[in-house]
């Protein structure tokens, strides 16, 4: 078993060197596929929304694997791709400071709008709390992140991407959101959109 493992990590980092963007763009997509399966699960869905499921793969492998691959090759032009711990603490700090908040904060726009089917009006006014919580440390711990960036740079922003509804399941967060599932509005063609 342990040789298994240790070639397809083999694999996998040939393809990463070889194909980063691609490689990252189908590991945000499984990801985020492992982590609505165990969300459903964890929530007690019965059966697998393959629907909520397809969408929110969609989401880690058009965006999350892309802007994470982007991103990183910024910080590192930015930092002049020093490795050292105390650059490595750095690039942690900046991305929670920038891209963190905007990733949690489109996710949860995304999540409401397109996987929810949710006017923008009725969730706008959970936004921008869960975008405070999200920002404040709720999706992910420092220490982690800069532990899984010291040693896997590579995945952290497919990690990343994918443990805030987890962690909103963790901390209550999706509860707050209740009263917006009983707002759903259906589509006409009269409804205007902020």
């Amino acid at each position: 078993m342990g040789s298994v493992a240790k070639k397809g990590l083999q694999q996998y980092l040939l393809q990463l060197q070889h194909h980063p963007l691609r490689t990252k763009a189908i590991t945000a997509g499984l990801l985020s596929a492992i982590s609505d399966i165990v969300a459903q699960k964890l929530s007690g869905i019965q059966k697998l929304q393959l629907r909520r499921l397809l969408l929110k793969v969609l989401f880690g492998f058009a965006y999350l694997g892309p802007f994470g691959h982007f991103l990183h090759i910024i910080l590192d032009k930015m930092f002049k791709g020093k490795k050292d711990t105390k650059t490595v603490a750095k690039k942690v700090v900046l991305e929670q400071l920038t891209s963190s908040p905007w990733n949690n904060m489109l996710f949860m726009i995304y999540y409401g709008v397109i996987v929810e089917i949710k006017l923008m009006t009725a969730i706008r006014p959970s936004i921008m709390e869960i975008a405070v919580l999200a920002s404040c440390g709720m999706g992910e711990s420092p220490v982690c992140a800069t532990a899984v960036s010291c040693h896997f740079p590579q995945c952290r922003c497919m990690w990343l991407g994918n443990i805030s509804e987890s962690a909103s399941k963790v901390y209550g967060i999706d509860k707050r959101l209740k009263h917006v599932s009983n707002d759903r509005v259906p589509y006409s063609s009269n409804t205007t959109y902020d």
